[in-house]
């Protein structure tokens, strides 16, 4: 077997590929972007705001108008090598609107730089965040985090993260995180047609799995998946969920009705759904 109960390429891209589960993907990533204009242009935001040395190291901030109002981290997907934050501020509007500054995360994108880089960066976004809040008038105190598909992943990597020890922070300084659609295990990958473009090594797959990491930190963890997504989307947010619990992490896994791998984040659009009330929620108690 190349990876878990696959032989051959063409079944881990099967499941893995999510195009090929759902028929209007170019319509529903058109909606991102027509979305995404329609919101930059009705919400006052800050673009490009830079966190890093590098050109992609960016931010745009969509602040609430209440002061120092609770703030929320969000990472796109793109399987690490496509797509940009601009891509996906449509997702500020439902946060917005419940009073939550926004905060899109840009990275570099696979071949440029390595997984483990963009890992590094997102990290890095965090930690700015914490620093800077009151800059935009957010609160330090009362922030979460979310991602989608490789977003997903990207949330996961900071429950491993050595705040105290990498950026003089406190271990706790993420009140909720929630993975949307997200990859755990990057095993498959490396059998996968995404494989030229990550260039993943064995070493860089054991070092940027969250479900190989042991977390340093305990917030609330909310794992979401669209209800028609694969298989294997379904399994490696159940796998993790049960690895976080095992490690004391209060995690949650959900399968949301009627829901694909691309609808699921239409959430975060008008006043929100679900995943923004939860979100909500863990603003508050967090206050």
């Amino acid at each position: 077997m190349l990876y878990h109960t696959f032989s051959t390429q063409q079944e881990i891209d099967q499941e893995y590929n999510p195009r090929f589960s759902v028929e209007n993907t170019d319509e529903l990533i058109q909606s991102y972007l027509s979305e995404s204009a329609r919101v930059s242009g009705e919400y006052a935001n800050l673009p490009g705001v830079a966190y890093g040395p590098t050109a992609e190291e960016t931010l745009d901030i969509f602040s609430a108008e209440n002061p120092s109002s609770p703030i929320h981290i969000f990472f796109h997907g793109g399987y690490w090598h496509s797509l940009s934050s601009s891509e996906f501020s449509f997702v500020a509007e439902g946060l917005v609107r419940n009073g939550i500054t926004a905060v899109l995360v840009n990275y570099a994108l696979c071949p440029k730089v390595t997984l483990a880089e963009i890992v590094r960066q997102t990290r890095a976004a965090v930690a700015w965040t914490y620093c800077n809040a009151e800059s935009f008038g957010g609160n330090p105190e009362r922030i979460t985090v979310s991602g989608h598909s490789a977003g997903g992943h990207l949330t996961g990597m900071l429950l491993s993260t050595k705040w105290e020890k990498e950026y003089g922070l406190d271990a706790d300084i993420i009140k909720g995180m929630l993975p949307i659609s997200g990859l755990f295990d990057l095993g498959p990958f490396q059998f996968s047609w995404l494989q030229p473009k990550l260039q993943l090594s064995p070493e860089l797959v054991l070092l940027n799995s969250p479900l190989l990491l042991k977390p340093t930190s305990a917030p609330p963890v909310l794992l979401a998946v669209g209800a028609d997504e694969s298989r294997e989307f379904h399994r490696q947010s159940q796998d993790y969920c049960a690895f976080l619990q095992k490690q004391g992490v209060p995690a949650k896994y959900i399968s949301i009705q009627r829901k694909n791998h691309f609808d699921i984040i239409h959430d975060f659009l008008g006043e929100g759904g679900p995943l923004c009330r939860q979100i909500r929620e863990w603003s508050s108690k967090a206050e």
